[in-house]
């Protein structure tokens, strides 16, 4: 298998994601309760080994990061005919017990070496390849340096304050009494994802605030449910891999995230450290302002603002994993005018299973909502 390039990524990812959602060889009953324990993996797939007792959600982004160190797509290590013969990811394949032998031999190292820290992951080795390379690449190291934004650690700027780089950010939107007048909206545009074949579907988004979302993707196999009440998150519909999934850790967070820019006035609070550093996205000049809650079992939320606008123009966050932290990134444009409050109207989901783009056509402002938007699918 060739090295792919950045252009395949889309494509890589799409078939990922639509590989993964046919691996569910059972279905729980859509009347669990939501206080119940979220779905793990050995209770909705087949011949799960060595990776029992994590969430279906988590267990997703595990095989993301597997697509993304290794450069393919799922069938690289499942069973060829799973696409159209969804069973067969339950199969298993001579390279499904090899990634099982590595998985152990990567949580070997770092309990031996790092005091059980995910400092070794898959992407460590593999890169980006199915076969890590042994050999320098003369190219890169006189190359030019590689500039990742997204980085977990980075060069702290201590003369920066994040209170600033926040109160700046709010004003752009429209000021604190601007933001304090807007208490909910009812949005609608489309959705594209690996999940519609990136084709343009209707949806709607009810946002309650301080902290409550729900969208409704319209796919031609029914609609798409994804809730967060203010504490808890679930995504239901024919893209789910269970009729109701509860969404746990570090994707439970990127619902809270998300609620949270569409009602930002709470940012400076959202976190109880901060720390500030520089970088460039598309050649434009930002500032980096991490959030970090010490003790809560999360990692790091980075967010990212243009120096020139001072809006927020992409967040980054890692939900933790057996074989690594694995990103979720979101990037906002084509913010407008609601009510005295600019919105961004575009943003793009970006995941190591999956991409997708939203953009909305119309935002009615101060909306009534009924509760029950907001409750459990």
């Amino acid at each position: 298998m060739e090295r792919r390039g950045s252009g395949s990524m889309i494509w890589v990812t799409a078939a990922a994601a639509a590989c993964l959602l046919g691996v569910a060889t059972a279905r729980i009953s859509a009347a669990q309760g939501a206080s119940e324990p979220a779905l793990v993996s050995e209770k909705l797939f087949r011949d799960i080994q060595v990776l029992k007792g994590i969430p279906v959600d988590t267990f997703f982004d595990v095989m993301g990061m597997f697509a993304a160190a290794m450069g393919g797509d799922c069938t690289f290590c499942h069973a060829k005919d799973a696409v159209f013969r969804h069973e067969a990811f339950g199969d298993s394949t001579p390279r499904i017990q090899r990634a099982r032998q590595m998985i152990v031999m990567m949580q070997a190292i770092n309990k031996s070496y790092f005091g059980a820290s995910p400092r070794v992951t898959c992407f460590t080795c593999h890169h980006g390849n199915n076969r890590p390379a042994a050999a320098p690449d003369l190219a890169l190291q006189y190359g030019p340096p590689e500039d990742d934004p997204n980085l977990m650690d980075f060069p702290v700027e201590p003369q920066m304050a994040a209170d600033q780089i926040l109160d700046r950010y709010l004003q752009s939107l429209g000021g604190g009494a601007a933001l304090g007048r807007l208490t909910s909206f009812v949005a609608r545009g489309t959705y594209a994802g690996f999940d519609t074949g990136f084709k343009e579907v209707p949806l709607e988004i009810f946002a309650k605030a301080p902290n409550q979302r729900t969208w409704i993707v319209r796919m031609p196999d029914g609609d798409s449910r994804r809730v967060f009440d203010g504490r808890n998150a679930w995504w239901a519909g024919p893209d789910s891999p269970a009729p109701i999934e509860t969404l746990t850790s570090g994707n439970l967070d990127r619902y809270r995230l998300e609620a949270l820019v569409a009602f930002p006035g709470g940012i400076k609070q959202a976190f109880s450290q901060w720390k500030v550093g520089r970088t460039a996205i598309d050649d434009r000049p930002t500032t980096i302002v991490q959030g970090i809650s010490p003790g809560g079992g999360l990692l790091p939320v980075n967010l990212y603002f243009d120096n020139q606008s001072g809006l927020l123009t992409r967040w980054v966050r890692w939900n933790a994993t057996p074989v690594g932290p694995v990103p979720t990134q979101i990037d906002y444009t084509d913010y407008r005018d609601v009510a005295g409050v600019r919105m961004p109207f575009a943003w793009t989901v970006s995941q190591t299973y999956m991409q997708a783009t939203i953009k909305l056509s119309a935002v009615d402002p101060n909306a009534t909502i009924d509760a029950a938007r907001f409750a459990r699918p």
